[in-house]
């Protein structure tokens, strides 16, 4: 398990490796660590999301973990039928997303937030302890974390997009 905790500790992805090396049982396969140490608040950048929140309720939390510009991100409507639709505002863009789960609202984040350098990208690691396990990850990292064999987020297609180009 140390080479997963050594390539999160490169990345200063874990906020505290002894801590870290604690949760993690010897023989677990990495991408199941990965959202064991996301599900215990030991990720730099980690979300745990309870199946019960909205949408609508962690654009706040979400867009604070992604930083920079999605700070300032606002929602102006929030619409329930017949589809749960948010009128955002970011800037001098205005957009009506229709988000059935925590996944759209992530891809419509990342998509929104696509140039901007200062925005970390939002990874869906997968799902543990009944939550759904979300990381946010500087850019500059990205492409160095999808080439690692622990890191299989779910939405990994829309994150190769968003790696920076060299």
């Amino acid at each position: 398990m140390a080479s997963l905790l050594d390539a999160l500790d490169r990345e200063r992805l874990l906020k505290d490796s002894a801590a870290a090396s604690g949760v993690v049982p010897e023989g677990e396969p990495p991408h199941v660590s990965l959202l064991r140490l996301c599900e215990a608040g030991l990720l730099v950048g980690g979300l745990t999301v309870g199946y019960g929140v909205r949408p609508d309720e962690l654009v706040g939390p979400l867009t604070s973990a992604m930083g920079g510009a999605a700070r300032k991100l606002k929602v102006v409507d929030v619409r329930e039928r017949p589809a749960l639709e948010l009128h955002v505002s970011a800037g001098e863009v205005t957009e009506r997303w229709e988000v059935e789960d925590v996944p759209a609202l992530v891809h419509n984040l990342n998509d929104l937030y696509r140039d901007a350098a200062d925005v970390r990208a939002v990874a869906v690691l997968g799902e543990w302890e009944d939550s759904l396990q979300l990381l946010c990850v500087e850019r500059r990292a990205l492409g160095r974390l999808l080439r690692q064999p622990f890191f299989a987020p779910i939405n990994a297609r829309g994150l190769q997009d968003l790696v920076p180009a060299r």
